[in-house]
Parts: C-alpha cells; sequence; structure tokens
C-alpha cells in the first residue's frame, strides 16, 4: 500500500489526519479512495490538487502509476510561474 501524506492546510479536511496507507495503482484511483474516506475532502480534490509521488510532484496527473511502497504527499494546487 502506498503511504498518502496529507500536506499542510488540507489536513482540516481529514480530521487532522497526517498519514495514511491507500491501495491505489493509479493517481486517479488513489484520489478516489482518499476522497471516499474523508468526503470533506471531495470538493477540494475535485478542484485540484498537486501530488508529489517518490519527489516527483505532478499536476493533474490522473493515470500515473503508484507503485506499492510509494510515498504519495497530496498538496494544494500548485499555481504560478
Amino acid at each position: 500500500m502506498a503511504r498518502v501524506v496529507i500536506f499542510g492546510s488540507l489536513r482540516a479536511f481529514t480530521d487532522g489526519a497526517g498519514e495514511m496507507e491507500i491501495e491505489a495503482a493509479t493517481t486517479r484511483e488513489l484520489l478516489k479512495k482518499l476522497a471516499a474516506r474523508h468526503p470533506a475532502l471531495a470538493e477540494t480534490i475535485e478542484a485540484g490538487v498537486s501530488l508529489a509521488i517518490d519527489g516527483e510532484v505532478f499536476k493533474e496527473a490522473w493515470f500515473t502509476p503508484i507503485g506499492p511502497d510509494s510515498e504519495v504527499v497530496v498538496i494544494p494546487l500548485m499555481v504560478g510561474g
């Protein structure tokens, strides 16, 4: 299972939970399961979040594979230049 880390302000939507394990093959599957587990986070996920998978940051990478031992950090959407 992937180790999922919820970054900073997003923890307000997970009742303060900062880490959890979720079994998922892709980022889309992981985000769907995360939203189901923490419904308050669903709207934010739908609006967009960035993900760091094993240290590499992705934006809107719905079908990026996740390894079973990966660390996925969910962070507020990074915008700007």
